[in-house]
């Protein structure tokens, strides 16, 4: 670090309440997001884009196959980010709001306790996904957050802890 890059203000604002309130809105929002993983071949980075939803507790969740290369890529190493917010339709994208959520994925066995009211939870909001949901190859993966950046707009942005993700 320079002298010069010590001297200069962070970027970063304090939390405040209208900040965890805008990133609860993305996520209560998103029905799709950015899924960033390790790829275990090679070790770079691959990025797809999944279906997501919010489980009863409000913690992001998927339904993904595995025969998704993304889905080998977490079980070889669940740790990921989620990308979630799109630009509007007009303006700058850099203006629109986005979180970048980091994560541990968390695969739910179909034989599990928690799968049938997961599906039922997950399959009122994606009622398209009920043509496949249970397929063999198919199963629930909830993202359990580790932190948060929040990109609010210009200027705007800020770190948030799982806490601060979770609904009130």
């Amino acid at each position: 670090m320079t002298e010069s890059d010590q001297d200069r203000p962070s970027p970063i604002r304090p939390t405040d309440d209208a900040a965890r309130a805008l990133a609860r809105d993305l996520l209560q929002g998103a029905t799709f997001a950015a899924l960033a993983v390790t790829d275990p071949a090679s070790g770079a980075p691959f990025v797809s884009r999944i279906a997501l939803g919010l489980d009863p507790e409000g913690l992001p969740v998927t339904l993904i196959s595995t025969l998704a290369a993304h889905t080998a890529a977490l079980k070889a190493d669940p740790r990921c980010a989620l990308l979630i917010g799109e630009p509007g339709p007009r303006g700058d994208p850099l203006t629109h709001p986005r979180l970048s959520l980091q994560a541990t994925a968390r695969f739910i066995p179909r034989d599990g306790p928690d799968h049938a009211a997961l599906r039922a939870h997950y399959l009122a909001s994606h009622p398209k996904a009920k043509l496949y949901a249970d397929f063999a190859d198919f199963g629930f993966v909830v993202f359990d957050p580790s932190g948060a950046a929040l990109n609010g707009g210009f200027g705007r942005a800020f770190h948030l802890t799982p806490a601060d993700l979770l609904p009130r």
